[in-house]
């Protein structure tokens, strides 16, 4: 997912794929642990797009917090 995409969404939205993205990764290492998964290309996939969430939240938390003080 592109990050152009991720600014693009309100902060809910984000919360709600960031909570779907960490259930997929969990479930991507048990079919990785099990051997099950083809595709290992989805852990990095899934822990980058979870990365760039954190870092979108995060810089609108600070910019909230900037503009009330």
């Amino acid at each position: 997912m592109k990050a152009k995409e991720l600014h693009e969404r309100t902060t809910e939205s984000l919360v709600e794929l960031k909570a779907s993205l960490k259930k997929d990764l969990f479930s991507f290492r048990m079919k990785n642990f099990t051997g099950q998964l083809d595709d290992t290309s989805l852990l990095k996939k899934a822990r980058k797009d979870i990365a760039r969430i954190e870092t979108i939240l995060a810089a609108r938390a600070s910019e909230s917090e900037g503009g009330q003080a």
